[in-house]
């Protein structure tokens, strides 16, 4: 006899398929990749848009003051990265974290305070760069203020994510 002709097999296969468990699989898909890994791209694209404009403020900035005015490098290179650091706080805050949990004051400490670190290390690596290396001159100042603002924004990025533009509602790191 056929499966299908049996008595009550139709009757039992709609019992077995309406109280079926769905075992846990993998995040829901979006064209192929996983939810969370796409959110995550987003989230670096739209930091490498604010971050890109803050690299050409800060490059445009740090030319006019080392090659225009004759401002020493160090200088240059920290004044640059300080008027950056707040084109950068706007970015952040109205596009690229916009839907994360403002905190007012708390959330501009830490974002000034974690970004002064990241202008030291930026200072640090031209420096060595800059001094260390003989990156100077046009062409190598700008190598060498390429390679720190590189470095020190891999840094920026996850202290920016973790502490500073935080999702609504996740608990605070200890």
């Amino acid at each position: 006899m056929h499966e299908a002709a049996r008595p009550g097999h139709q009757d039992a296969v709609r019992v077995a398929r309406a109280t079926a468990v769905a075992a846990p699989g993998p995040a829901p898909l979006s064209g192929g990749v996983p939810a969370r890994l796409r959110r995550l791209g987003v989230e670096v694209a739209k930091f490498g848009v604010v971050g890109g404009s803050g690299v050409g403020v800060n490059f445009v900035v740090f030319n006019l003051l080392l090659h225009g005015l004759g401002t020493a490098p160090m200088a240059a290179t920290v004044l640059a990265s300080a008027v950056a650091m707040g084109t950068n706080y706007l970015g952040f805050r109205f596009f690229a974290y916009r839907d994360r949990a403002a905190r007012g004051t708390r959330q501009l400490a830490l974002f000034f305070a974690f970004s002064g670190i990241g202008v030291a290390m930026e200072t640090l690596l031209f420096y060595a760069a800059h001094h260390g290396a003989g990156m100077s001159g046009p062409l190598g100042s700008n190598v060498a203020k390429a390679l720190s603002i590189l470095l020190a924004s891999a840094f920026r990025f996850l202290v920016y994510r973790t502490w500073v533009f935080q999702h609504r509602g996740r608990p605070r790191p200890a």
